[in-house]
């Protein structure tokens, strides 16, 4: 039997995996600095380096037009990026995290905890958000206890990417095909629920496998930090789920949401990923660009004109540039939303790229497990090869 006491503040899990910079504030900035500073963007964030360079050089044929970006895309995202913000700062997630874990005793049921809180609270906050905030205590739980935790590692980020496609805010892609095609609740769901279902089963199948260690894991008590801004970021919260949904003017969201972040906490404007929302609008403008020369537009009308091509077509492409470019890449060209809806997302398992939030988990893992890096590739690779046979075959079913 292992005991241990953890901290539970995200930022506590968080600061045990950043590394200070070397420059202080008031320092300039040499050259090769600057250079390296840059190759640095561009090893982290290889997406939108990619999606600025194809649509600066598509500007170079045609002109790009205003109308290409969805504005409610990008808005809708901001405003969900500021809740999520203020929900983690006010420790909403480390309270429900501590409250499922501390009940549980055994290795097993440790895991099954740990997946099962991506799999569920990544159809609210994203399924990068999830496994930001839930895999750094996996690692806190591995490190403390010497058990090893890449396995269930592994299972959590299958369980954001599964569980993230069953709400259309719960990642990128969902939430611009379902503005993109203006799907109905009804819809998306019936599309998607079986896949949830299947994802479900499949999770707990593998937590089984785990071993039946027994353990006790005891937290420091944790309390909402301001109940009465829980309760205004909760209807902030439902306010933007009801504009995603089309119950509600997403403009008017928008002014909701940026008042109670400049009267309760400014500094949530700092912590949005203004990176994706640039990736996305440029994603948008090469679609566009692309879209308007009529042998490219032709063609690939011509290649995705039947559900199952959109459909394996929309797999193989999110296996090497991931799922949300694929998903924006793909729309403009077919109008088989259920064959790219389904495609998107079962294609976030496979390749370690195919969804982005399975790099976050690789990244968080190595930076103090190195020496662990290959193997936890090795081992990633065969859990999502295996998930994404098992449910691309389950896909054809739905189509």
């Amino acid at each position: 039997m292992v005991s241990i006491v953890l901290p539970v503040s995200r930022w506590q899990f968080l600061s045990l995996f950043r590394s200070r910079s070397p420059y202080h504030n008031n320092m300039k900035i040499k050259t090769p600095v600057l250079i390296k500073n840059i190759l640095k963007l561009i090893k982290n964030d290889f997406v939108f380096i990619t999606a600025l360079t194809l649509a600066l050089f598509s500007c170079f044929f045609v002109k790009p037009k205003i109308q290409y970006i969805d504005f409610k895309v990008i808005i809708s995202l901001f405003s969900l990026m500021i809740v999520i913000k203020a929900f983690e700062d006010l420790k909403i997630l480390d309270k429900a995290a501590v409250s499922l874990i501390s009940s549980c005793k055994s290795r097993k049921t440790i895991s099954l905890a740990l997946t099962f809180l991506c799999f569920f609270s990544s159809m609210l906050i994203t399924n990068d958000v999830a496994l930001i905030t839930f895999v750094p205590l996996s690692l806190i739980i591995g490190r403390k206890t010497g058990i090893p935790m890449m396995k269930t590692i592994i299972l959590q980020t299958l369980a954001a990417n599964i569980g993230s496609s069953l709400t259309p805010m719960g990642n990128p892609q969902n939430l611009y095909l379902f503005s993109f095609y203006n799907l109905s609740l009804l819809q998306f769901f019936h599309t998607m629920i079986l896949i949830g279902i299947l994802g479900f089963i499949w999770l707990y199948l593998l937590n089984m496998k785990m071993k039946n260690q027994p353990i006790e894991v005891y937290f420091n008590k944790v309390n909402i930090i301001n109940k009465g801004k829980f309760i205004i970021w909760l209807l902030v919260f439902l306010i933007i789920i009801l504009s995603i949904f089309r119950f509600i003017d997403f403009r008017l969201t928008l002014i909701i949401t940026v008042l109670a972040a400049f009267f309760m906490n400014k500094k949530l404007f700092a912590k949005v990923d203004y990176l994706l929302l640039v990736t996305f609008v440029c994603f948008f403008i090469f679609i566009g660009n692309m879209s308007s020369i009529d042998i490219i537009d032709k063609y690939l009308i011509g290649l995705l004109h039947t559900s199952k091509m959109s459909y394996f077509t929309s797999l193989t492409v999110s296996q090497f540039i991931s799922n949300v470019p694929c998903a924006i890449l793909l729309s403009h060209f077919t109008d088989k939303w259920q064959s790219l809806l389904l495609g998107v997302n079962i294609g976030g398992s496979g390749t370690i790229i195919a969804s982005l939030a399975s790099v976050i988990s690789y990244k968080l893992f190595i930076k103090n497990n190195l020496q662990s890096g290959k193997k936890y590739l090795i081992q990633f690779t065969i859990y999502n090869i295996i998930t994404l046979i098992v449910f691309s075959i389950a896909g054809l079913f739905i189509l």
